[in-house]
């Protein structure tokens, strides 16, 4: 499934879908999908299904395998990005710079993963475990469980380039209640021993810190792997990160597993990611 955010849609205006069959194959189909508001397309998107079971008995074979990472936590309290009512819920790991061989483990974590201290912003890797609120009715049929679970797969994509960099989404208000990231910041300024040394108090960490000033999508690409074996109800891992950023643009993939380690998703996404930039003098 390839998608194109073409326009800005509105949520008070009802979304025309005009679906074209492009091909009909013995194992293949394909079909195009335009989703339009006053007479303008917004999205678009090319699907491709397969019929299961078609490549015969003999088949090829692999698949990435889930990083050791500790489970979702039942009591603990879920996160729900768009609010208690939101559709899905979310526990986010610390990020994951295992890959990188400069950063050396930290003695004060409780897991075997190092620090997100990296100068390799590509090295990271953004972990949460996902699942939609509630139980998904039957009535939908496990096309319901792959509908959620590609709305899901856009939980905080893009997002991987400023949390890679470590960049404000929006500067916390004093006084006001901070984001998970700006927590996870403080606890990092609190435990690192050179911050006497460099002489910086929170408040100028802060203000240093460059913030987004634009952060959307242009696109979303998802590949299906085992379409029929997981239930988006339960809970699923996802581990995301950005091989690329410049130009005002960022990449970022991901792979999605369900809780016993099988693969059933990878995604790849662009985005605008654009930082804000200093108001010029009017003198």
């Amino acid at each position: 499934m390839h998608c194109y955010f073409v326009l800005a849609g509105d949520s008070e205006i009802p979304v025309i879908y005009h679906v074209e069959h492009v091909r009909e194959g013995r194992s293949f189909a394909t079909r195009t999908v335009q989703a339009r508001q006053r007479g303008k397309v917004i999205f678009t998107t090319t699907l491709s299904f397969v019929k299961m079971n078609s490549a015969g008995r003999k088949t090829v074979e692999h698949a990435f395998a889930m990083p050791d990472v500790p489970g979702p936590k039942e009591e603990e309290m879920p996160r729900f990005p768009q609010g208690e009512d939101g559709p899905f819920e979310s526990q986010r790991l610390d990020i994951d710079n295992s890959a990188d061989p400069k950063i050396p483990e930290a003695p004060w974590r409780n897991t075997n993963h190092k620090t997100d201290d990296s100068p390799q912003p590509h090295m990271k890797k953004c972990r949460q475990w996902i699942r939609a609120r509630g139980t998904i009715s039957p009535a939908g049929g496990h096309h319901a469980h792959l509908s959620a679970l590609a709305y899901m797969s856009d939980s905080y994509f893009i997002g991987t380039v400023a949390r890679v960099h470590k960049l404000w989404t929006f500067k916390p208000r004093r006084g006001g209640k901070p984001t998970i990231d700006e927590e996870r910041l403080k606890k990092l300024l609190d435990e690192d021993e050179e911050k006497p040394a460099r002489g910086k108090s929170l408040d100028e960490a802060e203000e240093e810190r460059p913030e987004i000033g634009m952060m959307v999508s242009l696109d979303h690409s998802i590949y299906f792997h085992n379409p029929r074996e997981f239930r988006a109800d339960e809970w699923m891992f996802s581990e995301m990160e950005s091989p690329w950023a410049g130009d005002g643009r960022g990449l970022v993939f991901s792979r999605i597993f369900t809780r016993d380690g099988r693969l059933i998703a990878t995604c790849v996404q662009e985005g605008v990611v654009r930082l804000k930039q200093p108001s010029k003098s009017k003198l």
